[in-house]
């Protein structure tokens, strides 16, 4: 995960938080978390980009919509990253 960019990264951790998502609504998540728009432009190549990379399978919902899981590898890479940061990051503890 190391050579992704931070919003490849948003990318995949938004994926793994949907039940095999369409490309449209990882968008409206992120432009959530955002809160600004963001351009197909910008998402669809990063999602294919993190495909590439076997982190995340693309499938196909219909003619018109596909649909994104994470692979086990991807799974695997978010372990390993938040494991990495659980040695920087406190767990926040609410009161």
């Amino acid at each position: 995960m190391h050579d992704l960019t931070g919003f490849q990264r948003d990318l995949l951790y938004t994926i793994a938080g949907l039940d095999e998502p369409h490309g449209l609504a990882i968008k409206e998540e992120l432009e959530h978390y955002y809160e600004k728009e963001i351009h197909h432009g910008r998402l669809y190549p990063n999602l294919d980009t993190l495909v590439d990379k076997g982190l995340v399978e693309k499938g196909q919902r219909d003619r018109r919509t596909n649909y994104y899981a994470l692979t086990r590898r991807g799974t695997r890479e978010i372990e390993a990253r938040r494991e990495w940061e659980s040695q920087y990051v406190e767990p926040t503890v609410e009161a």
